[in-house]
């Protein structure tokens, strides 16, 4: 009992790390020996130390995910947000699919070898529309949110098989949003929620920090200055195709490491590395250093890498492969 108190007070004063939370822009962390200068291995590398630390995986199936919209959302901006994650493991789509892209992260395996389910279900949806916490959250308010919604049960505390999205609206600000995160992964304190839950927040960066969040639908300063142009989002929205590409990494990093002692680089388990996070800013062949990679454009001029249900397109990172020792994804052109 002292022990996990202990371990409680270490972890709550920053709740996170950078390295639990996506930016999906390419930036180098020079300081990290395991990883170099880049982290932007699109070819096989033996410089990146991922091991399994002995804790679980998802893998009870299907994995029931369950949304919170918190905030004012426009419906148009939901359902790509929605298609995408009802595309996770839905077989009809052309290939390369999303489906094709979450089978790498379904190659991970725990102690039991029971690998991260390929099974996804869309399990319930819950609304915040008048942003019951105010529209400048704290990390420690996600996880406030997400004790309303089940105290009130709007969202059931699926602790077997459930994973759960806290998706912020435009307009509503969460603590290190755009300066240091555009999403982050963790799991919930029975001491505010009642039970150990997997969980993911991710923000809606239109009009606030799209630059930092929607890469790369929009670019940082310097990228622009260089020369670089933005791609087009596939669904015409750079702040809502943005965040799609950020919930996909959240969620692999959620699936693989979702206690934060299975599947990671590094020795500190408050700061891992994890399976997105080795592929930021790599969306086809020859991706990385500020190239996204090699990825389909359609007649519109919209660039994509997976096809999702009902004739959706979407554009997300690749992820780092424990058989190719590589990143990798379905849209590769070698």
């Amino acid at each position: 009992m002292a022990l996990a108190a202990a371990i409680v007070v270490l972890l709550l004063p920053g709740i996170l790390t950078s390295a639990m939370a996506a930016t999906p822009y390419p930036h180098g962390r020079g300081g990290d020996p395991l990883v170099g200068a880049s982290k932007k291995y699109e070819g096989s590398s033996d410089l990146v130390d991922l091991r399994y630390h002995m804790g679980p995986v998802l893998s009870a199936a299907p994995l029931r995910l369950y949304v919170l919209w918190y905030g004012r959302w426009d419906p148009a901006h939901q359902a790509p947000v929605r298609d995408f994650l009802l595309s996770l493991s839905d077989p009809s789509p052309p290939r390369p699919s999303v489906a094709d892209w979450w089978a790498t992260a379904a190659l991970y395996a725990d102690q039991t070898l029971a690998n991260v389910t390929r099974r996804v279900a869309l399990a319930g949806e819950a609304a915040d529309e008048s942003a019951s916490l105010g529209r400048s959250l704290s990390r420690l308010d996600i996880q406030r949110v997400l004790a309303s919604a089940v105290a009130a049960d709007r969202l059931p505390a699926d602790a077997r098989s459930g994973a759960y999205l806290v998706l912020t609206a435009p307009g509503v600000g969460v603590q290190d949003f755009c300066r240091a995160v555009c999403g982050f992964h963790y799991f919930t304190f029975p001491s505010l929620v009642g039970h150990t839950l997997p969980y993911a927040w991710v923000g809606h960066s239109g009009g606030r920090c799209a630059d930092v969040c929607a890469y790369p639908f929009a670019l940082p300063s310097y990228m622009s200055r260089s020369g670089m142009a933005a791609l087009r989002p596939p669904n015409g929205d750079a702040g809502v195709d943005g965040m799609v590409s950020v919930i996909a990494h959240e969620l692999a990093e959620l699936a693989t490491n979702p206690l934060v002692n299975a599947w990671y680089a590094g020795e500190d388990p408050t700061a891992p590395t994890e399976i997105a996070d080795l592929c930021e800013g790599v969306y086809g062949t020859g991706g990385g250093g500020g190239y996204a990679g090699k990825v389909a454009v359609d007649a519109q001029g919209r660039s994509w890498n997976v096809n999702g249900r009902k004739g959706r397109k979407f554009l997300v990172q690749w992820l780092w492969s424990p058989e190719a020792k590589a990143c990798v994804g379905p849209n590769a052109s070698d």
